[in-house]
């Protein structure tokens, strides 16, 4: 894909959703931490539903911690893998207690030294709470970057890195929400949503999906629009 396409594509998703967020519900960059770190294996509806009762109760690291571990668990235990999440959580806490003042640190490697924090929630918290130009790759952007041609690679760290490089500069803060958002409701992994695309005519996605022609019982695919490019 050449940086041509690149740029439509994102012009035209950023026209789309000029200020693209996740749906993700915090007010600060600790309360982002915790909804990212209970969001393993959940849906963010999911998370949104424990955290409505988490953070009126504590929304700090000090108040989670005073919750302890069995009481943190009995708040979030809707959420799968609850457990296992109030133990790192409680000791993520503490961690921010004793060598942060009880705040979210703005690093990368700091980040990444607390428990339950791998580099994919460490790129969400410096993107979406600190505005720093990172890529979160989950399977969402996977898909989307390899499917459409955008930057495609085995791994996810190749993903991030090509998208990283490759992405133009204006739209890096926000590339992140736009393929997440994209790969939920559109670009989706079953049954991609190509006749709603809006960049349907940019993407190298060989298999697209489009609705069957007015009479035809049972088709599922049709031929994609010639291309123009």
């Amino acid at each position: 894909m050449n940086a041509a396409k690149r740029h439509e594509i994102f012009s035209r998703l950023r026209a789309a959703n000029p200020k693209p967020t996740t749906e993700l519900e915090y007010s600060t960059p600790f309360e982002l931490l915790v909804a990212v770190l209970l969001s393993a294996q959940a849906t963010d509806k999911g998370v949104n539903l424990a955290t409505r009762r988490l953070f009126p109760v504590a929304n700090t690291p000090e108040a989670i911690h005073a919750l302890g571990e069995d009481g943190l668990a009995d708040i979030i235990k809707t959420i799968g893998l609850y457990r296992s999440k109030a133990r790192h959580l409680i000791a993520t806490c503490r961690m921010l207690v004793e060598q942060h003042g009880g705040q979210v640190p703005a690093e990368r490697a700091a980040l990444e030294a607390l428990p339950g924090v791998g580099r994919k929630t460490a790129n969400v918290i410096l993107n979406t709470a600190f505005g720093q130009p990172t890529m979160a790759v989950d399977t969402h952007i996977f898909r989307v970057a390899n499917r459409t041609g955008l930057a495609p690679g085995k791994t996810v760290l190749e993903v991030e890195k090509k998208l990283m490089r490759v992405v133009p500069k204006e739209f890096l803060v926000d590339a992140h929400h736009w393929l997440i958002l994209h790969g939920r409701y559109v670009c989706q992994a079953r049954k991609p949503k190509c006749h709603e695309c809006i960049i349907a005519d940019l993407c190298e996605y060989k298999d697209k999906t489009w609705p069957a022609p007015a009479g035809t019982a049972g088709a599922k695919r049709r031929a994609a629009p010639a291309r123009t490019d």
